[in-house]
């Protein structure tokens, strides 16, 4: 597409420049070689980007809070988001001019039906928004940004080299790797993400990709930013066998903590969508929900990265600093029940940001709310009379991988992240127990992500099993046949005996004026009356002609497709669309020739 700000006679100039490039680079570099350049380069975008958002949401927001009182309420926090959500959607809306929410999700879409395309506006439009939505006080992460940014610095690398959608599928990841591991400083938990969460197999095509651009990516963290660590965290009490059974609990709690956070998320999305149709009204009654839970609890604003730490620090009073109860810091009643209402009204804090119109993601809640979870957990277990000593902070850790194990369906992502980005490999046994029993107990209620259940709904997703990646890749359109001869229901015999003379099909749809599909006639059931000269004028279509078994509809997806042949054993099926039009028929062998098709070109290694 040319370049509106170029004039013409540039961007010819450009163009034909770059077709030289892409040329000497057909015969000089290999396609698997030049993968691993662009992951690469990618790498380094991806993680510059990282760097350039974090940047501009501690900027807006240690502006902002910079002179906040710690010990009374602080009517700002009812205003500064509100101005964030207002001057986000301004931006999406009269700027961008595109949807920019679901990073994630957008991304698993891109993958499934768009052949990896990604828009080039999507290199940087999320990072304004985010950083504005979040710097203001929006209780959202800048992970699922940065996802959607890396992934489309990859995507429209790939699309300026021409690669194919194969090709294109990996930089995406690369890109969504990238910005997991630029941002948190957690290559390992980069890769993983894009194995676990964006469903990419892991091939020798795909690892050395992965790898690159994580490591470079997190490379680039740490030569701008230091070795810090992303939270503090000193384990001061080591981890003991006699603790199994409590972290076994917590993985039980973990799981139900992050089917509730999915569950809430999901009922707020539904609500703005379908009860608070028009953007003003969106924006009036998630900027009034958002405002008021920030100001009555103010470790609710942003991505809440500070109570975190506090919470690894073992302090839990500096959890109400800045709020309307700062006076009850030291009653350990009062703390429980403070952190256990924050656990469950983060998600709903979550999804008023994204649903007024603010930009963000869901990774650091999960994270926050695990943090929150795992500390309750060991707190309350403390204080209740039992005579325990649990380690808040080991358990505040936990939480973290748990509740993220659980969100994301990603229980090795969850573990990983949480080691690097704290620093405590001294835990990864309890880590471990914690995420994989997190992890089975959400899939016993939910089969899928929080961000894979909305494509899954549509059939839309691609997965890891090969089957139904293949049918998801596959699209009505392209094996709907449409050269059967249609006939009239009021059409004799002998009109039939011609159509059939001129086909080389030996089906027929019937279709009344407004081509509806009314039925079809099989020359099997015909073959005994065709040659009968006397019947030719006495027999109509409508007397001969049967009903299919079966309608498929042009919207469906080829899994549905599949299991409608399975249940009626046809051959050949009808395809019509939502008004019953007459659009073609779908068989069972061009599904299959499509099939192989599309499993040789993704298989590829």
């Amino acid at each position: 597409m040319r370049d509106p700000y170029l004039p013409e006679a540039l961007h010819r100039r450009v163009h034909a420049l770059w077709l030289k490039v892409l040329m000497w680079r057909e015969r000089h570099i290999k396609e698997k070689n030049l993968v691993l350049i662009l992951s690469l380069v990618v790498g380094v975008a991806a993680g510059m980007a990282a760097l350039v958002l974090k940047w501009l949401i501690h900027f807006i927001s240690g502006h902002l809070t910079s002179d906040i009182a710690i010990s009374e309420g602080n009517y700002v926090y009812i205003i500064y988001p509100v101005i964030g959500i207002l001057l986000a959607c301004w931006y999406v809306r009269y700027v961008v001019r595109d949807n920019i929410s679901h990073g994630v999700t957008r991304v698993l879409y891109s993958i499934s039906q768009n052949k990896s395309r990604l828009k080039p506006h999507n290199m940087y439009t999320s990072i304004v928004a985010s950083s504005i939505t979040i710097g203001f006080g929006g209780s959202v992460g800048a992970e699922g940004p940065i996802v959607y940014t890396g992934a489309a610095i990859g995507s429209n690398l790939g699309q300026a080299f021409r690669l194919t959608p194969r090709v294109l599928m990996i930089l995406v990841g690369c890109g969504a790797a990238a910005g997991i591991a630029g941002i948190f400083k957690a290559p390992i938990a980069g890769m993983l993400f894009t194995l676990e969460v964006l469903m990419l197999d892991l091939t020798t095509v795909t690892v050395m990709p992965l790898l690159i651009a994580s490591i470079s990516a997190a490379s680039v963290a740490y030569i701008y930013t230091g070795v810090d660590l992303e939270f503090f965290f000193v384990q001061s009490e080591p981890f003991i066998t006699a603790r199994i059974p409590f972290c076994i609990g917590l993985g039980v709690f973990c799981g139900l903590i992050s089917l509730y956070f999915t569950k809430v998320m999901m009922m707020m999305e539904r609500f703005f969508r379908n009860k608070l149709q028009i953007q003003w009204r969106k924006t009036l009654f998630g900027g009034i929900v958002l405002a008021s839970l920030v100001f009555i609890f103010p470790p609710l604003y942003g991505e809440g990265y500070g109570a975190i730490n506090s919470l690894l620090e073992g302090d839990p009073s500096s959890i109400v600093n800045g709020s309307i109860f700062y006076g009850d810091r030291n009653s350990v009643w009062f703390i429980i029940m403070f952190i256990g209402l924050i656990i469950a009204l983060k998600g709903f804090a979550t999804s008023a940001t994204n649903g007024a119109g603010g930009v963000g993601g869901t990774f650091a809640p999960s994270l926050y709310v695990g943090c929150m979870a795992g500390f309750f957990y060991a707190y309350l277990l403390n204080n209740v009379g039992l005579g325990l000593d649990l380690s808040v902070k080991n358990f505040a850790l936990m939480g973290m991988a748990g509740v993220m194990s659980g969100v994301m369906h990603a229980p090795l992502m969850g573990i990983f992240l949480t080691a690097e980005m704290t620093g405590g490999y001294d835990l990864f046994l309890p880590l471990l127990i914690v995420s994989a029993i997190s992890y089975g107990t959400i899939r016993v209620f939910m089969p899928y992500s929080i961000y894979t259940a909305r494509l899954a709904a549509r059939g839309e997703l691609l997965t890891h099993h090969k089957d139904k990646a293949v049918l998801t890749l596959l699209k009505m359109n392209s094996v709907v046949e449409n050269d059967f001869l249609c006939v009239k229901p009021d059409m004799n015999l002998k009109q039939m005996v011609d159509t059939i003379s001129k086909s080389n099909r030996n089906l027929f749809p019937v279709v009344d004026d407004n081509n509806s599909l009314i039925g079809i006639v099989l020359l099997d059931d015909i073959r005994n009356i065709m040659f009968r000269p006397d019947l030719y004028k006495r027999m109509h279509v409508s007397r001969f002609m049967s009903m299919p078994p079966a309608k498929v509809n042009i919207n469906d997806s080829m899994d549905k497709v599949m299991k409608t042949f399975d249940d009626t054993g046809a051959w050949n099926l009808p395809v019509v669309d939502n008004d019953n039009h007459y659009v073609g028929f779908v068989s069972k062998s061009k599904i299959f020739n499509s099939y192989r098709r599309v499993l040789r070109h993704y298989s590829e290694d």
